[in-house]
């Protein structure tokens, strides 16, 4: 299978270097810089077990070659726009588009770009980031990728994407209603922004407090209402999970729009926070915990841009 990995960073560069381990034709999809640094370095991917050392295959916006079989976009919220100029050319009558962000903003632009025979749903689980050298280190043992159809229905290349995926070691596992597991994982990673971003410290850190672990659940709480409001509602395992999650003590875990929060970097707050508050809003839910976080980022976004900051 002829694979685009749109990005090689924490997430797409983890995915990516797994297909290309198992022989998959894998190309990477990068800017100048990034491309510099992996032709210089190698694409490396090490914690938990993993040792992997790649000359990975690098295109360019100029060249992305294509058509391909599979597009995995695992691009940030903030560089989404310009990811959907540089695939276009890439996408075929036969392409696959698996979206690897979070919330579901992002559908409705690939549809309208790529066009909705094109576009699959999709839901990345993985603890990643990238070290100062730009390796990618894996933090925890999820390495899991949802997808299908957002109608729902079963398809030939649905399950075989699945296939690919698992025999690179990527767990795969059929989803009933993706768009439904888009908007569980949007439940989970809000909340988890929601308690780091707002408190301005790990999961840990925040349960250490009093108070702390209360407001973890709250936040999930208004989190879950919206979801369940536009017809997602959260199992009650996954909820427990998430709940758990964000009020364990001392555990370091952040998330990586809190750790752009800290490195005072544009983030994601827009597509992760403030359309989940304005679903809300037209939904009739109240969150007034969320809209506080949401406000909060905004702050910052604004602060950059003052500064100039892209």
């Amino acid at each position: 299978m002829r694979i685009l990995t749109v990005g090689a960073g924490a997430v797409g560069g983890f995915f990516g270097a797994r297909l290309a381990e198992a022989g998959q034709d894998v190309s990477f999809l990068v800017r100048p810089a990034r491309a510099e640094a992996l032709r210089a370095r190698g694409l490396r991917v090490e914690g938990q077990g993993e040792k992997l050392r790649l000359t990975p295959k690098l295109v360019t916006a100029d060249a992305p070659g294509g058509p391909y079989d599979l597009v995995l976009l695992s691009v940030k919220a903030t560089a989404l726009g310009p990811a959907l100029a540089d695939i276009g050319p890439a996408v075929g009558p036969g392409t696959a588009v698996v979206p690897l962000l979070n919330g579901v903003a992002h559908l409705d632009a690939l549809v309208a770009r790529l066009g909705a025979g094109a576009v699959l749903g999709g839901v990345a689980k993985v603890v990643t980031t990238l070290n100062e050298e730009g390796d990618i280190l894996r933090m925890a043992p999820p390495a899991v990728v949802l997808t299908g159809e957002r109608d729902g229905r079963p398809s030939a290349r649905v399950d075989a994407i699945r296939t690919v995926l698992a025999g690179a070691g990527i767990d795969s596992p059929a989803t009933g209603n993706i768009v439904d597991a888009m908007w569980h994982k949007w439940v989970f990673i809000s909340t988890l922004v929601a308690v780091t971003c707002l408190m301005r410290g790990t999961v840990g850190e925040v349960n250490a407090v009093a108070g702390g672990a209360a407001l973890g659940a709250s936040l999930l709480a208004e989190a879950a209402a919206v979801a369940d409001a536009a017809g997602h509602p959260v199992p009650e395992a996954e909820l427990a999970f998430t709940r758990a999650t964000v009020t364990t003590p001392g555990s370091p875990l952040t998330p990586s729009l809190y750790r752009d929060l800290i490195a005072g970097v544009p983030t994601e707050a827009d597509h992760v926070l403030t359309d989940l508050t304005l679903r809300a809003r037209t939904l009739g839910v109240a969150t007034p915990l969320l809209d506080l976080a949401a406000l909060h980022l905004r702050v910052h976004e604004q602060r950059l841009a003052a500064a100039g900051r892209p």
